[in-house]
C-alpha cells in the first residue's frame, strides 16, 4: 500500500481535471449569488441551479466586456474553462463570457439602442415638458382589448370626469407593434383633440415588451408635439419610451393619475378660491361703503347756497387782487419813465462820446499792433541768429573743409587709406586730392 500526500492528490485531480477536453471550454447556465467585486477589478460569485452550485471567477481582463451590470439573483449564461485551486483543493469555473439568459441577443440590442439614444441626447431632462394640470382629453396608446385601458378610464373617472378618455388602439405585443404604436402617436398629434398622451401596456418579458425598445418608437415619442407619460409594464420595467417620453409612470393605472388632479385637491382648491372671492367681495363692499358716504359729504358741500357763498368770496378775493396789481402796474410805468427821460441825451453829446470813444479804440490798436511788431521781429533775430549758427558755410569761413570719397562724407581718418582719391570742399569751391600717409591721433 503506498500512501499519497494531499498535495499529490490535489495535483492528479487538478491534472485530470485542466487536463480533460470537455472541460477546457464549458457552457453553463444558472443564478448568481454572493456576487463580489474584487478592488482589482476581478469578480468572485457562485453559480447554482435547484440542487449544485459552483464557483466562479471572472478576471479584469473578460470582465471589462461583460455587457451588462451583474448581481444576486441574475440568471446567466456562461462559458469557460474547469480548473483546480490546489491549497483549498476545490474546483471553479474561469469565466470567459456572461451574458443574461432568456434574453440573449434582444437584451445587447437594448444596450446598444439605449446607449446610442443616450449619445444622441435624447434622454436629455432639459427637453421634457410639463404634463397638463387639467387637461381637456388624454389619450391612450395602447391595446384596445387588454385590462390597461379600463385601469385608466377607471382612474380617470374616479379621480377627473372633466376630461375625455380618448383610445388609439394599437398592436403592442409581437411582429409590427412598434410601427403600430409608432403610427398611433403620430395620428394623435396629427389630429391635435388630446392634451396629453399615454403610451404603454402592462408588464410581461422583455420579448412581450420589445416594441417599446424599437428605434421606431422612439422616433415618434421624441417628434411628439404633445407630453407623452411612458406606462409600460410593471415597477421594474424599464423600456426606451420610458427614457425618452415627458414622464414615467410605474404602471397603467399611475399614468392616469400622473395625468389627472386629484379630486381631493381640487375639492380643496375651489374652497381655497371660495374663500379667497369671498374675501375680495368683502373688501369690495368696505370700499365701495367707504367711496359712498364720501360722496355723500362731497354733495352736501356742492349745495347751491354753498357754491354761492364760494362764488361771493371768490370774486371779493379777486376784486382784492385786481385792485393791488393795477396800482402796482401805473408805479411801474412812472419809475420806467423816469427812467428813459434821464437816459434820453441830444445828438451832439451822443457824438462826442463816440468820437472819444473811438480815438481810445485807435490809440489801443496802435500800441496793440506796436508791441506785436517788436515781438515778432525779436523772434526773427533770435531764428536767423540759430540758422546761422548750423550754416556749414559759416564753419568753413573759420578754415574747414568737408571731406568726401566716392559721394559719401568722410568723418574718420580710419576710413581712408594711402592713395585713395578724396574731394575737399571749402566755402568757394572743391579741389581732389589724394592721401599719401596716414597718422593716427
Amino acid at each position: 500500500m503506498q500512501y499519497l500526500t494531499v498535495t499529490a492528490l490535489t495535483k492528479y485531480i487538478k491534472a485530470k481535471l485542466e487536463g480533460d477536453r470537455h472541460l477546457v471550454s464549458v457552457y453553463l447556465k444558472g443564478e448568481i449569488s454572493n456576487f463580489k467585486r474584487h478592488s482589482r477589478g476581478h469578480l468572485y460569485f457562485t453559480l447554482k441551479d435547484e440542487e449544485s452550485a459552483i464557483s466562479a471567477i471572472v478576471f479584469a481582463r473578460e470582465a471589462g466586456s461583460i455587457p451588462f451590470q451583474p448581481k444576486d439573483g441574475d440568471k446567466v449564461l456562461v462559458s469557460g474553462r474547469i480548473s483546480v485551486y490546489q491549497p483549498s483543493g476545490t474546483y471553479s469555473i474561469q469565466v470567459r463570457t456572461m451574458e443574461p439568459d432568456g434574453i440573449g441577443d434582444l437584451y445587447m440590442r437594448y444596450e446598444a439602442l439605449k446607449k446610442a439614444l443616450e449619445e444622441k441626447g435624447w434622454f436629455d431632462p432639459s427637453r421634457k415638458r410639463p404634463i397638463p394640470t387639467f387637461p381637456r382629453a388624454i389619450g391612450v396608446v395602447t391595446s384596445p382589448t387588454g385590462a390597461v385601458i379600463q385601469d385608466i378610464r377607471n382612474t380617470v373617472d374616479r379621480r377627473y370626469r372633466l376630461t375625455e378618455v380618448i383610445l388609439y388602439p394599437a398592436l403592442v405585443q409581437g411582429p409590427g407593434s412598434a410601427e403600430s404604436i409608432a403610427k398611433m402617436i403620430r395620428l394623435a398629434n396629427r389630429k391635435k383633440e388630446v392634451d396629453v398622451l399615454i403610451v404603454g401596456r402592462g408588464g410581461g418579458s422583455l420579448e412581450d415588451l420589445w416594441g417599446f425598445n424599437e428605434a421606431e418608437t422612439a422616433q415618434a415619442v421624441l417628434e411628439s408635439d404633445i407630453p407623452v407619460i411612458s406606462a409600460v409594464g410593471h415597477e421594474t420595467d424599464v423600456t426606451i419610451t420610458d427614457f425618452i417620453a415627458d414622464l414615467r409612470a410605474p404602471t397603467p393605472t399611475a399614468a392616469a393619475e400622473l395625468a389627472t388632479p386629484n379630486r381631493t385637491d381640487l375639492e380643496s382648491r375651489i374652497a381655497k378660491d371660495i374663500s379667497w372671492i369671498r374675501s375680495r367681495l368683502d373688501q369690495m363692499l368696505r370700499e365701495r361703503s367707504a367711496a359712498l358716504t364720501h360722496l355723500d359729504r362731497r354733495l352736501e358741500t356742492m349745495s347751491p347756497s354753498a357754491v354761492m357763498t364760494r362764488h361771493k368770496e371768490s370774486l371779493e378775493r379777486l376784486d382784492r387782487s385786481l385792485s393791488r396789481t393795477f396800482t402796482q402796474a401805473v408805479h411801474d410805468r412812472r419809475r420806467t419813465l423816469e427812467l428813459l427821460k434821464s437816459l434820453l441825451k441830444s445828438p451832439d453829446e451822443r457824438l462826442n462820446q463816440s468820437k472819444k470813444a473811438l480815438e481810445h479804440l485807435t490809440e489801443r490798436l496802435q500800441t496793440r499792433m506796436e508791441a506785436v511788431n517788436e515781438h515778432k521781429t525779436h523772434r526773427f533775430r533770435l531764428q536767423a541768429a540759430a540758422l546761422s549758427a548750423l550754416n556749414p558755410l559759416s564753419v568753413m569761413e573759420k578754415g574747414f573743409a568737408l571731406v568726401t570719397k566716392e559721394g559719401t562724407i568722410v568723418t574718420e581718418s580710419k576710413r581712408l587709406e594711402t592713395g585713395d582719391d578724396i574731394d575737399l570742399r571749402f566755402k568757394d569751391g572743391s579741389v581732389r586730392a589724394q592721401i599719401t600717409g596716414k597718422k593716427e591721433s
